[in-house]
């Protein structure tokens, strides 16, 4: 289904289409104003007067005043200046969002580009062809300049573009699709490289893909809960209304109804000796209520910024001025992407707690690493130590980007958000915690298999065939990689939340919020 964008006015829940795949169609009546703000630049030109971007130099070279014959000139070299970005190319999904989030900037009409321009973009867009942008070199301000100097790079045919699945010259490309490059007018070429769209699109890949990651732990946790006979006694509705977090009674809420109906809970209703759970199971309504709640935020923070105009100078058509400012630096995106990545180490690291728990004799009252023959087995004592460790280097890149700057561009820009590897390190740190939660699906499915014929939950049940469908019970020790990512690509699929329905676990739209 095509998602149509009104640009200031785009939801949450379109951000997160586009980002898997949708086509875009882009509101036509954006039209009038983005000509509109172009024939403001070329009046402001008329008047003779240095205006910052348009017919000057960049950053530390302002104050050099550039002449009407070399404008062009102007905007092509800075693209070809600041395309120095170098690493690895930045995923083709999220290259992708980047490329329509600047489309809907610039189709507000307030960055001075022309029509044509917008028009290539989007059939770049439509046709697939998604610029190779090197995905380090960007510290989230003045923009992410170098990543999306790559990408404009490829509008005036220079650099590589990705065609489907092969990598070819810019030029070729476009050329194969009938499109031309453009040559860059007035302004044109700062207003496609300023802006925070590289940092909101990484930052937004890592907020949907965290939002996978938040319904699939719930899911685990509440299987974790049966299969380590625990009690549901920690979410009753009744504890969390007093502390009035929302998320947290939508958590307690979730994992309660994921366990309604478990026999395996029924059986230990009286005459349990256990007075309490530690605290992996007894407190995740409270860990993870937080981290729906933080991640929220960032939720909110982020389509807010993806719906703003983050460019500099900026051009108001109805009064012809050109106003510079700070809409380039991406201190909101840098605190959003701190938050998520604060929130997706905390989600892992309860549940590496909750395997660690349930490979202990000693606390889940399972045998221990949960293999009917331990000693000649040893079960699931590995698989707990790589949760562990994923947990540990989540731990280290979780530190936050946003107290961190360097001075650039001669000390003019002596102030940066680093807004961009704080949130390109999300994809690492989610794929990471995936892999603690397949971990904890297979521990907690075995450990419910110790407890038959006794059933858990009609959705955890659910969650349990289809492990079992992929991954048959661990009796003696096997080869377990291969367990792993059966294990993983079930999470990573949205297999296990799937398999949960009908259950309504929360998410992140704003609606919601």
């Amino acid at each position: 289904m095509t998602t149509n964008i009104t640009p200031g006015d785009v939801a949450l829940s379109d951000w997160r289409a586009i980002y898997r795949g949708a086509p875009v169609a882009l509101d036509p009546a954006t039209r009038a104003q983005v000509a509109a703000s172009a024939d403001a630049v070329q009046s402001i030109l008329a008047k003779g007067e240095p205006v910052y971007g348009i017919n000057t130099g960049f950053g530390k070279l302002a104050s050099v005043r550039i002449g009407d014959a070399d404008l062009e000139t102007l905007q092509r070299n800075i693209v070809l200046s600041h395309a120095a970005g170098v690493g690895a190319p930045m995923p083709k999904p999220v290259a992708r969002l980047m490329m329509v989030l600047k489309l809907a900037s610039l189709a507000q009409g307030a960055s001075g580009v022309r029509p044509a321009t917008l028009d290539l973009l989007a059939a770049m867009i439509a046709e697939d062809l998604i610029p190779v942008v090197p995905a380090q070199g960007s510290v989230g301000a003045s923009g992410d300049l170098a990543p999306l100097a790559h990408m404009t790079a490829a509008m005036i045919g220079v650099g590589e573009i990705f065609s489907g699945d092969a990598r070819r010259p810019a030029a070729e490309a476009l050329g194969n699709a009938g499109l031309s490059p453009i040559v860059l007018g007035a302004k044109e070429g700062l207003a496609l490289l300023n802006g925070t769209q590289f940092s909101t699109a990484y930052a937004l890949a890592g907020l949907f893909e965290s939002e996978l990651l938040f319904r699939s732990a719930l899911v685990t946790g509440a299987l974790s809960t049966d299969a380590a006979r625990g009690s549901d006694t920690p979410f009753d509705p009744r504890i969390h209304a007093l502390r009035r977090h929302r998320g947290q009674i939508e958590t307690a809420d979730a994992l309660r109804n994921l366990m309604a109906g478990s026999a395996i809970r029924t059986s230990h209703l009286t005459d349990d000796p256990r007075v309490q759970d530690p605290y992996c199971l007894r407190c995740q309504p409270q860990v993870m209520g937080a981290a729906l709640d933080v991640l929220r935020q960032a939720a909110g923070t982020l389509a807010t910024e993806a719906n703003g105009v983050s460019d500099n100078p900026l051009i108001f058509a109805d009064t012809g001025e050109a106003l510079s400012g700070g809409n380039f630096h991406a201190e909101p995106v840098a605190f959003a992407a701190d938050m998520i990545a604060l929130a997706v180490c905390e989600i892992g690291s309860l549940a590496e707690r909750r395997i660690a728990m349930l490979v202990d004799p000693a606390l889940s009252g399972l045998p221990a690493f949960l293999t009917p023959k331990p000693g000649l087995n040893s079960g699931f004592m590995i698989p707990q130590v790589t949760a562990a460790a994923l947990v540990a280097e989540n731990k280290q890149r979780a530190y936050p980007a946003s107290v961190d700057s360097i001075p650039t561009s001669a000390n003019q820009e002596d102030h940066v958000s680093m807004a961009a590897h704080g949130a390109r390190r999300l994809g690492g740190m989610v794929e990471n915690a995936m892999h603690v939660i397949a971990i904890e699906l297979l521990a907690a499915a075995q450990g419910c298999d110790f407890h038959a014929p006794l059933l858990s939950s009609p959705p955890l049940e659910a969650v349990r065939r289809l492990v079992r469908s992929r991954v048959p019970h661990l009796d003696d020790d096997r080869h377990l990689h291969p367990d792993l990512v059966a294990a993983a690509n079930l999470v990573r699929s949205g297999a296990v939340v799937d398999a949960a329905a009908p259950m309504a676990l929360p998410g992140f739209d704003a609606d919601e919020a």
